[in-house]
């Protein structure tokens, strides 16, 4: 598990929120709940992203700060591995 820094911005309508230690995961939402939700979400894309183009994953920062959020908090990046097998019959036409 990797720990980002998460930051939610409110405004009249939405809510601004960004990884500030990850470059490029960046969302909004009507809510702080669904800011939230889209965040994780695109937080587990830019990893496969990076991770799919053969680049590595940025270090998580604690001491990344951002002056203008009105919240910041730990957001979680859990990475899983599987593998799959599989089985192609000895008489399979290729």
């Amino acid at each position: 598990m990797l720990t980002y820094k998460a930051m939610y911005k409110f405004f009249e309508d939405s809510v601004h929120a960004e990884v500030i230690d990850f470059p490029g995961v960046i969302t909004c939402g009507a809510k702080l709940d669904d800011a939230r939700r889209l965040l994780a979400s695109a937080l587990v894309d830019m990893a496969e992203t990076n991770l799919l183009a053969g680049d590595p994953l940025p270090l998580p920062d604690p001491a990344c700060h951002d002056a203008d959020a009105d919240i910041e908090e730990p957001i979680h990046l859990l990475l899983s591995a599987a593998s799959r097998v599989a089985q192609v019959p000895q008489d399979a036409v290729a």
